[in-house]
């Protein structure tokens, strides 16, 4: 039975000669009628549309899909979008279930997304509101030598530091070597604290993230910069070699008269310059403790061994005369002229060699040899009228000096027989007539006088020196060494036994005195505009020389040297009194004058009293110990041209030695 045959038909309205069963819909082949909604396409094709319009079996136009019926009070509930289904044909329910997972994934996703930029908000005004409050100081926690600069403003800082480092930047720095203490001030070694320097090293303008944690967290300490003047610490180091630094004193074998005795040798030591001056420098501002200077111990060429055993060769080279011959004239060489100009020389191994001046010892005995008529004569000039008068000079017979040595040593060594044959040699003088004449000596350009007590000992050997140096020509260029052209002082020309200082003490010896010559010569030297190479000043100070120009000498050393760095010759003229010396030199002039400025005397040491009971005590004056700076000022057109850097001498205290040998009751 059709469940649709006993439904009432529908009821068409407005339609007009439409038949029935159109209106009624359409219905199956069979005539049988369909459920609204059902096409008939189910049970065949279906017929085509007669033209003109559309056929009963026209389709009804497709509705909109339903939307749902929201509730009042509940909230929409939306469907997921239907995900179309993989073209292979796979599940479209698991593809709805992905969809489903991948919704918590992207809200977590924004809640970290979130998270991340709150925290980067949060940071960055953790980093700029401290930041904006440091801007345009000092960073905070900066410390420069322990003094806080952090928060100031760079006016504020210099001030700050000026104020408090003052004192501790003028502080003397205490040095120390070879148990030498010594206080170097500062500002006479051009230390200086570099305030602006040492301030720009410091961060000032916006900070960066690292400045501001390490000024909320932490310190930052800056080293102080430190503005240096090389010159002035060069000057300063200087002045403190002079008080640290001791000549190497090579062993020697000395005669007292013709006894061997023995100068034992002593180790030297030099400062470390370069190095020193840095310890000074890295020693400003950083600490308080003594600075270590940095020293180097020189060693001599021999031992004191190597001399006790040259000292039986000496005895035996002093033993007895060696007889001179040239033809039929003979002289002898006496025992103290040998033991005067003979010396032990360590060679590269150390061992000692003797050596002979056979020139220095023929000045007193060639004219026994060779007639004094054909012997050779150096040119020189005479003073006549105040004007320079040369003296022209010859070739002549002498004795060679040379071949005389090597056999004074042959005999000295092998102990062969004591008389040398001499050769006699064509002498020419050291310089021609024409070349003296081409020197320039015209003018007197410097002399000085110092004086002395009458008719000591000591007067014979300036007097003897003086003799020996007058009319003595140095050519331009040329370096005068005071040991090379006299040599060691010896009686044989005239030198006795007077006091000189050695060791700190006066002792008697052959030539001693002529320092005070070598004084006058000095600041003739000085004066002269002459280069000084080298001088040494005596121990202690001895009031009859000026303070800071004087100069000592001895054989071998010290020696005293200058040189004629002049385009000119410099003619030396000798003249002495009772109780004076005069050193002049003539040449031509390059300087209107020369001044001598002095510092005060400063850097005082006390002296100490000793007695001595000793057969050779001389008696000493104690005095005061001091220092003192002189710098030579060279004029030219009443300018000044140029200056030398500063001779600092330091004068150690003279003892007060009383001698004890000849008061009555003394032991």
């Amino acid at each position: 039975m059709d469940p649709f045959s006993t439904a009432p038909p529908p009821k068409t309205r407005g339609i007009k000669g439409a038949s029935r069963a159109a209106a009624e819909g359409p219905g199956t082949p069979g005539g049988r009628k369909l459920p609204p909604g059902v096409s008939p396409d189910i049970f065949g094709k279906p017929s085509p549309p007669p033209r003109g319009g559309r056929g009963p079996s026209a389709l009804p136009p497709v509705q909109p899909p339903a939307e749902p019926w929201v509730m009042e009070g509940r909230p929409e509930r939306r469907h997921p979008p239907v995900v179309p289904g993989p073209p292979d044909g796979g599940d479209p329910g698991q593809d709805r279930l992905e969809a489903d997972d991948e919704r918590p994934r992207r809200r977590g996703g924004r809640r970290i997304l979130v998270t991340v930029v709150i925290l980067v908000l949060v940071l960055a005004l953790a980093y700029a509101i401290p930041a904006i409050t440091m801007s345009g100081v000092m960073l905070r926690g900066t410390t420069v030598a322990g003094v806080d600069i952090g928060g100031l403003t760079v006016t504020q800082a210099a001030d700050k530091l000026r104020q408090t480092l003052d004192k501790r930047s003028k502080a003397p720095i205490v040095v120390e070597a070879m148990g030498i203490r010594q206080d170097v001030m500062p500002e006479e070694a051009g230390l200086e604290l570099d305030v602006v320097g040492t301030i720009e090293q410091v961060p000032s303008g916006f900070p960066s993230p690292v400045q501001v944690w390490r000024g909320l967290t932490g310190t930052t300490p800056v080293e102080p910069r430190i503005e240096v003047n090389s010159a002035k610490l060069a000057e300063a180091v200087d002045a403190l070699a002079q008080e640290i630094d001791r000549p190497i004193r090579e062993g020697e074998i000395r005669f007292k008269g013709i006894q061997p005795e023995i100068v034992t040798p002593r180790d030297g030591r030099e400062l470390e310059r370069e190095a020193a001056a840095k310890a000074i420098q890295d020693a400003y501002f950083t600490t308080t403790d003594p600075v270590a200077l940095p020293v180097t111990v020189l060693k001599p060429r021999a031992t004191t061994d190597a001399f006790e055993e040259a000292t039986t060769t000496a005895r035996r080279a002093v033993a007895a005369p060696i007889l001179l011959t040239a033809g039929a004239k003979r002289v002898q060489l006496p025992r103290e002229t040998l033991a005067a100009h003979l010396r032990f020389v360590p060679d590269a191994q150390g061992r000692l060699r003797p050596v002979f001046n056979a020139k220095m010892a023929l000045a007193e005995v060639e004219k026994h040899l060779v007639n004094p008529a054909i012997a050779p004569v150096e040119p020189t000039y005479d003073i006549v009228g105040g004007r320079p008068k040369l003296i022209p000079g010859r070739a002549g017979q002498g004795v060679d000096a040379t071949k005389l040595a090597a056999a004074v040593v042959k005999v000295i060594q092998d102990g062969s027989r004591r008389t040398i044959p001499v050769s006699l040699t064509t002498v020419k003088p050291r310089v021609g007539d024409a070349e003296v004449r081409a020197m320039g000596i015209k003018e007197q350009i410097s002399t000085f006088t110092t004086q002395h007590p009458c008719c000591a000992p000591r007067v014979t050997n300036i007097h003897t020196i003086a003799d020996i140096l007058d009319g003595y020509l140095v050519k331009p260029g040329e370096t005068f060494s005071l040991n090379d052209v006299v040599g060691q002082r010896d009686k044989a020309r005239g030198f006795v036994e007077a006091p000189q200082i050695v060791a700190g003490r006066l002792v008697d010896d052959v030539g001693g005195g002529i320092s005070q010559f070598v004084t006058t010569m000095y600041n003739a030297v000085f004066f002269g505009g002459l280069k000084d190479v080298k001088h040494t000043a005596h121990e202690f100070y001895i009031s009859r020389y000026p303070p800071g120009r004087e100069s000592t000498v001895s054989f071998p050393q010290p020696d005293f040297q200058w040189q004629n760095d002049s385009k000119y010759g410099v003619l030396v003229k000798t003249s002495y009194t009772d109780t004076s010396i005069t050193v002049a030199f003539w040449s031509t002039k390059r300087y209107d004058r020369i001044e001598a400025v002095a510092s005060e005397k400063h850097s005082f040491t006390n002296f100490t009293k000793e007695t001595d009971d000793g057969p050779d005590c001389i008696p000493m004056t104690g005095q005061q110990g001091f220092t003192i700076e002189v710098t030579r000022v060279y004029y030219r057109d009443g300018a000044e041209v140029k200056r030398d850097r500063p001779i600092r001498t330091v004068y150690r205290p003279e003892t007060d030695l009383t001698c004890t040998k000849d008061e009555p009751g003394g032991g």
